[in-house]
């Protein structure tokens, strides 16, 4: 996970507080250095994609890693304890091991939404932030044109039949917002792919030409 430059002040108040109060690992609360959200051995414990997407539900999808021990940490922590300060490490992911031609001059980074129910409880998107975090590090435009609306649904747990017979909510384009041309979904993690296939189908019938998708984790097997 790369480090920001620091100025010697804050890089020695930084090394203070490290020292009276270490950070701890998102993912087994051991002591880790000092912006690094994961420990060595989770770091080290990360299990990797390959370069070459995969079809979820007839969306071109990829992922850096799977989305289990330190990533699966990252993404709950990031969703259900509001660590917001994830999205930097989780975009740099993404961004430093995408394969060549994913990310293109021209595309629009469009977040999948969150259904208004979880906003209110959740306070933001965190596939809005995500997309934010990945706009600094590729160039490219964020548009924020979907919504999400019926009854909200929770696709990350259970088996594989159960996540898929369980509706991803209704996905329609924000009243006057642009659909771009060429899209990359971005969200924090991919199941089964229903919500981003709802996603893909409200933009192409909308006239998006292009549709991918990346997500910082994807779950085994898909």
């Amino acid at each position: 996970m790369p480090r920001a430059n620091l100025s010697p002040v804050a890089a020695a108040l930084e090394h203070l507080l490290s020292v009276v109060s270490p950070p701890l690992c998102w993912g087994c609360r051991a002591p880790t250095r000092p912006r690094d959200p994961l420990c060595r051995d989770c770091r080290t414990g990360l299990r990797r994609l390959g370069p070459e997407p995969v079809a979820l539900a007839g969306c071109e999808t990829w992922a850096p890693l799977v989305y289990e021990g330190g990533a699966r940490a990252l993404v709950r922590a990031l969703k259900y304890r509001n660590a917001v300060a994830l999205v930097g490490p989780m975009a740099a992911q993404i961004a430093a091991n995408a394969p060549p031609g994913l990310f293109r001059p021209g595309d629009t980074l469009v977040p999948v939404p969150l259904h208004p129910a979880r906003m209110r409880r959740r306070g933001f998107n965190q596939a809005e932030r995500l997309a934010g975090a990945l706009a600094v590090r590729t160039g490219l435009a964020v548009c924020d044109c979907l919504q999400r609306h019926g009854s909200p649904t929770r696709q990350v747990g259970g088996d594989r039949r159960e996540r898929l017979e369980r509706p991803a909510g209704d996905v329609c384009l924000r009243a006057g917002r642009p659909v771009p041309g060429r899209v990359v979904l971005v969200d924090d993690v991919a199941t089964t792919g229903a919500t981003l296939a709802a996603c893909a189908g409200a933009l192409r019938a909308a006239g998006a030409r292009r549709v991918v998708a990346v997500a910082f984790a994807r779950t085994p097997g898909r």
